[in-house]
């Protein structure tokens, strides 16, 4: 998959109140765009980065610019926009590449599901052999010594959705966790236990009740104002280590 619109660079001035940056473009003007992400961003918005946008001539729109990419260390790319990751495990999906996740007649996206009023980033069903999978996906882009580490904050919300895929898999139903690792220096992912230690203890927990747990590795490349690509290209081990 690709981007909606050509890459813009710039350079980041700053980012606040969560959902706005300020960019200065190579022409020396500065615009405001979105930051489509609640997070914390950690290690993502380094001073004076260099980073991509989107632009949208959409008139209903407040702002034009949507920041997508941000080159967190020289020659590193991490997709800061989260609303990405969820369309780039459904078009991994749907095109066959997850080989663990292949063979579903149907995907829905958003569905209710869950003793705590969930929406399941994906449902897959209708696969000849295997029963319904469940799959929440998760972005990941803190990156240390190669090292992707999630959560990058406290995530409650996080630790309900292991709770629901838990009550999933205690059901007979394939309960999955997804990370989509949109960050390219990373080369193994892990529980962030010194950022939210539940979140790692629940973690090890989901999976020794069966919870599978699966990392892909999206291929970011940005060539000038050429429009990059998003896909899911690669898995990358996930360890429990503490």
């Amino acid at each position: 998959m690709q981007f909606p619109s050509p890459l813009i660079e710039g350079r980041l001035i700053r980012r606040y109140k969560r959902f706005l940056a300020d960019v200065v473009l190579p022409d020396g003007s500065d615009v405001i765009a979105h930051c489509p992400n609640t997070g914390s961003m950690l290690g993502c918005q380094p001073d004076h980065a260099r980073v991509w946008l989107t632009s949208s001539d959409n008139p209903k729109r407040k702002l034009k610019y949507t920041w997508e990419l941000v080159e967190t260390a020289p020659g590193q790319l991490a997709c800061i926009n989260t609303a990405r990751p969820n369309a780039q495990a459904r078009e991994a999906v749907e095109a066959g590449r997850i080989e663990a996740l292949a063979g579903y007649a149907h995907c829905r996206s958003e569905v209710r599901y869950g003793a705590e009023n969930s929406r399941i980033d994906l449902h897959l069903s209708g696969h000849d052999e295997l029963a319904d999978a469940w799959v929440e996906v998760k972005n990941v882009t803190l990156c240390e010594d190669g090292l992707g580490l999630f959560p990058d904050a406290v995530t409650t919300r996080g630790q309900k959705h292991l709770r629901e895929l838990m009550a999933q898999a205690a059901a007979g139903e394939r309960a999955v966790l997804l990370f989509c690792v949109n960050h390219t220096g990373i080369t193994e992912v892990r529980p962030a236990d010194r950022i939210d230690p539940a979140y790692g203890a629940l973690l090890r927990e989901a999976v020794a009740r069966g919870v599978e747990v699966m990392a892909w590795q999206a291929d970011l490349a940005v060539a000038g104002e050429v429009s990059g690509r998003l896909d899911l290209v690669r898995p990358v081990p996930v360890s429990l280590a503490p």
